[in-house]
């Protein structure tokens, strides 16, 4: 089944049902959008040449055509290629030529002007209404739709073929374990639609309710709580560094969350201090997630009324988890030799089920090392506990290890973020050559405080084990994150976030 059936089938059912707003202005009904996308997909088969199985890479900012031009690319049987916006033309042009992209669509048409061989159009190109609607091509359960290219922190990036049926799959877990989507509500694209933000307009557009992509096309806490208040039953998925932002903007206007219905975070670490802030600001809106492109955001999940629980004795363990099992999966903790690890044991998360990936676009090796014997080997570190609630540690390539004992970074970072004056932190290895690495600590003090490194390491000596605490302190205004708000450690270790470091 074509994943675009579902716009489909709701614009013929609620044609008048607002689709889509730009901040606060209304901009396409259902079935505006319907008619835009039959032109829209008309467009590129008659001038393009688009057909089924061909690739479109889309290389923009959230952009109220963002839903519009997925769909066209679907109704074709196309393959849709989101490039994240924030990387450099470089990046965006490896990722075109590796995907064999037929057309590519920017916001200016002109990003790729030097390279004649890409084929650039701007994605806001009139076209000629044909005032014809025809349904979405027919496609296989199996068949591409979505090619993400892996961010590439450990290497050239990996396309991760994602099929209609993984898409379907992905969207039925979010309906049954994530938050239930109704006509009244707002989904909102703060985050980027080229990742997994995007991935989930499909339950909304199944259940007919709007989108709403901000004015900014981006992420800025004043604008979103605007929007809370204004339009109000907003649901949209965060990072935690934009959740943790957007608490610290709603603390100083004194706003309680009112406007906001479900807040759906995952992608990098939730620190227990974080989530008990947002909590305490504003109630039980948050839903957490854990997932990758390769199993797109179903790993885990932690509902709203278990990140809100204090009646289980276990209560505060289970806020730090990732949750449990997605209902579409199967979840392992694996030793180095494959076998099922005891609740309490640290190895490697793999995944099975209708989610996972096909494979690698075009690159057998690396899909043989990532599905093995049935399993997604994700990479990530973590155990399970006896009643399934999964604990995250770490992704196996940030394990430091020191005097031949694992150091797990987020233990640290969890430490140091519990001192009033941290308002975020990466912990990272460098090279040592005595101790084969040693630990090092970013820090970015909150507005108007600061420590001093003495102090610093007298807190963590407190938190734990002296043998984790960093050996070094780097006092940063910022660190470098992708466009998601994950922090880059790639970049921290390669010195590229040192350059504003003071001591």
């Amino acid at each position: 089944m074509n994943i675009a059936n579902w716009l489909y089938q709701t614009a013929l059912s609620w044609p008048s049902r607002p689709a889509l707003y730009e901040g606060d202005s209304l901009r396409q009904t259902y079935h505006a959008l319907l008619q835009a996308t039959c032109d829209r997909a008309a467009w590129m088969q008659a001038v393009h040449g688009i057909e089924k199985g061909d690739r479109v890479a889309i290389f923009a900012k959230n952009t109220p055509e963002y839903i519009e031009l997925l769909h066209a690319c679907w109704w074709l049987g196309a393959v849709v290629v989101p490039v994240n916006c924030k990387l450099h033309p470089r990046e965006a042009e490896w990722i075109i030529r590796d995907s064999g992209a037929a057309l590519t669509l920017t916001e200016s048409g002109r990003v790729f002007a030097d390279r004649p061989d890409i084929r650039e159009v701007a994605l806001g190109s009139p076209v000629a209404g044909t005032k014809e609607i025809v349904p979405p091509a027919r496609v296989g359960d199996r068949d591409l739709a979505w090619l993400f290219y892996t961010s590439g922190t450990t290497g050239t990036p990996k396309g991760v073929m994602l099929s209609h049926d993984n898409l379907r799959h992905m969207t039925l877990c979010y309906a049954l374990d994530v938050d239930t989507a109704r006509p009244e509500d707002h989904m909102l694209y703060a985050a980027p639609m080229s990742h997994g933000a995007g991935l989930y307009m499909f339950a909304q557009i199944r259940a007919g309710g709007a989108h709403l992509v901000p004015a900014s096309h981006g992420f800025d806490s004043d604008e979103i709580i605007a929007l809370a208040k204004t339009r109000g039953n907003l649901v949209f998925f965060a990072a935690p560094t934009m959740v943790k932002r957007l608490i610290a903007t709603a603390k100083q206007q004194g706003h309680d969350g009112t406007g906001f219905r479900t807040i759906i975070y995952g992608g990098g670490p939730m620190y227990a201090h974080d989530i008990d802030e947002a909590l305490a600001c504003f109630g039980p809106r948050f839903v957490q997630i854990y997932g990758q492109g390769e199993t797109p955001m179903t790993i885990s999940v932690l509902p709203r009324d278990l990140v809100a629980d204090q009646s289980h004795p276990r209560w505060r363990a289970r806020r730090a988890s990732v949750g449990i099992a997605q209902g579409a999966v199967t979840l392992a903790v694996l030793g180095p030799d494959g076998t099922a690890l005891p609740p309490g044991h640290t190895g490697e998360i793999c995944v099975q089920g209708p989610t996972v990936m096909t494979g690698y676009w075009r690159n057998e090796a690396a899909s043989a090392q990532a599905l093995q014997d049935g399993w997604l080997r994700t990479g990530d570190l973590g155990h399970l506990d006896e009643d399934g609630f999964l604990y995250l540690t770490d992704r196996s390539k940030d394990v430091i290890i020191s005097g031949g004992t694992n150091i797990y970074p987020r233990e640290v970072e969890e430490a140091l973020l519990a001192h009033p004056a941290v308002f975020e932190i990466a912990v990272i290895g460098e090279p040592e050559p005595d101790w084969g690495e040693q630990v090092v600590a970013y820090i970015v003090f909150e507005p108007g405080k600061s420590a001093s490194v003495p102090e610093l390491d007298s807190w963590c000596r407190q938190q734990i084990a002296a043998f984790k605490r960093p050996k070094r302190y780097l006092f940063v205004e910022e660190l470098p994150k992708n466009s998601y708000g994950k922090v880059l450690k790639s970049d921290l270790r390669s010195g590229k976030g040192a350059a504003t470091a003071t001591a």
